[in-house]
């Protein structure tokens, strides 16, 4: 899929078949978020790719807005380095490059949480050096779902030609 093209589809997806994700796929994913750049190229970051259905069942308790986690093929936690003022950022943008990767090979995920995520640190065994930042549900959809039909505010509404309050374009 091209990129402008996943952009412009992707979806959150928080239903999943009963269908694990390749090795392969999963490698592209979590290298995605590997090769992301950042800050002064510090990699403030930490993925934790989780398989296991007993964790991924756990992971959805812990995390309260996520608790289809559990039916999902796998998850990535990410977690970020507490002392870098860029981890957030920085690992924000790890997230959408393994969501976008994801999404080009049919996969669909959600980002879970952000921040108050210390029960999931502790049940990954995350050292107190970091914090998790957020969880990463992947898996096939359960249902086809209508790429690009997304409820978005207008282009003039969110972006300006050399000004604040100038439309672009």
């Amino acid at each position: 899929m091209e990129i402008y093209e996943a952009v412009k589809t992707v979806l959150a997806v928080r239903s999943y078949e009963e269908k694990s994700v390749p090795a392969e796929i999963v490698a592209r994913i979590v290298e995605a978020g590997r090769l992301t750049a950042s800050s002064m190229n510090k990699q403030p970051w930490h993925f934790i790719v989780v398989e296991k259905p007993e964790t991924l069942h756990r992971l959805g308790e812990l995390a309260k807005s996520g608790p289809y986690i559990a039916e999902a093929a796998l998850a990535i936690v990410v977690a970020i380095e507490k002392e870098s003022p860029y981890g957030v950022s920085d690992a924000s943008r790890a997230i959408q490059s393994m969501v976008l990767t994801a999404w080009g090979a049919g996969v669909g995920s959600n980002w879970v949480g952000f921040n108050n995520l210390n029960d999931v640190g502790a049940l990954l065994k995350v050292p107190d050096s970091f914090e998790v930042l957020a969880v990463l549900s992947f898996g096939y959809p359960t249902r086809e779902l209508g790429q690009g039909k997304k409820q978005r505010k207008p282009l003039a509404e969110v972006a300006s030609q050399e000004e604040f309050g100038r439309p672009f374009g």
